[in-house]
């Protein structure tokens, strides 16, 4: 019984210790989580300040919080912050090497909050892959293609990689080519374009609306019409210019080539 008891005692402190960590890890990672937020919300209620910014600083918070909990854990345990910082010394070669790709995206995180390739709410292509920017955090940049689907970028592959921004500008250029029967008016197809592109309030004044017999085909002529647009109104204003073309071009009897095969019969 003596024994049992003894064994007791001394598991105790051990045993209170344990409990005591994992309050201390529940209430820290509560804790993490709503002053996270709690930044976010207010740097992004700050007009100055893009969200991107937000959403990064949101996510430094988080992890230093979680970091001063390990430490309050491990000084329930009986380890002192100098053994601590002695011992993190001594493990980070180690986790350095186990953990290279992690720090550089770490690192390339940092860097594309400093520089702004691009932020919350822009359209990118990322090394081939587009969608919209809805998050970027220490280590990942997660993306949203047009049919909902979730991207996620390792920071370091977003760093190293082509970016291809269509949202940095906040006026973008529609290219639109159509082709017509060489027996056709190219000045008169060219005006139809024209008079499409006037009609539509979308379509900028400056600069001005281009449009240009661009190449001679094997069965076409082939205008290009290059006309300018806020970047917001880009793909529904190309959409709707290829519609009311068309229409204009039926109307004043420009006809558009398609592939056809013609069958010669000789006789025997």
């Amino acid at each position: 019984m003596e024994t049992v008891v003894d064994q007791a005692q001394q598991y105790a402190p051990l045993i209170v210790a344990a409990l005591k960590a994992l309050v201390v890890l529940v209430v820290g990672w509560i804790v993490a989580g709503l002053v996270s937020r709690t930044v976010r919300k207010r740097v992004n209620a700050t007009p100055e300040i893009d969200q991107t910014l937000g959403n990064f600083a949101a996510s430094i918070v988080r992890w230093v919080i979680l970091l001063i909990v390990l430490i309050a854990i491990l000084g329930l345990f009986g380890i002192e912050a100098t053994s601590l910082v002695a011992i993190m010394g001594a493990a980070t070669l180690a986790i350095g090497l186990a953990l290279q790709g992690t720090l550089s995206d770490l690192a390339a995180g940092f860097m594309l909050i400093l520089f702004r390739p691009y932020k919350l709410g822009q359209y990118v292509d990322v090394g081939g892959t587009a969608g919209t920017v809805v998050d970027l955090n220490l280590f990942v940049t997660e993306l949203v293609t047009p049919d909902n689907v979730q991207i996620i970028i390792p920071n370091g592959q977003a760093w190293g990689a082509i970016i291809t921004n269509y949202s940095a500008h906040d006026t973008r250029r529609v290219d639109l080519v159509f082709g017509i029967d060489y027996g056709d008016d190219a000045e008169k197809a060219k005006n139809i374009i024209l008079a499409a592109a006037e009609a539509d309030e979308r379509v900028l004044k400056d600069p001005e609306s281009w449009v240009r017999v661009t190449n001679l085909g094997d069965s076409s002529v082939d205008l290009t019409a290059r006309i300018w647009c806020n970047a917001a109104d880009y793909w529904e204003l190309k959409f709707a210019l290829t519609q009311s073309v068309k229409e204009g071009f039926d109307k004043g009897g420009i006809s558009i080539p398609y592939p056809h095969t013609v069958e010669i019969k000789r006789e025997a």
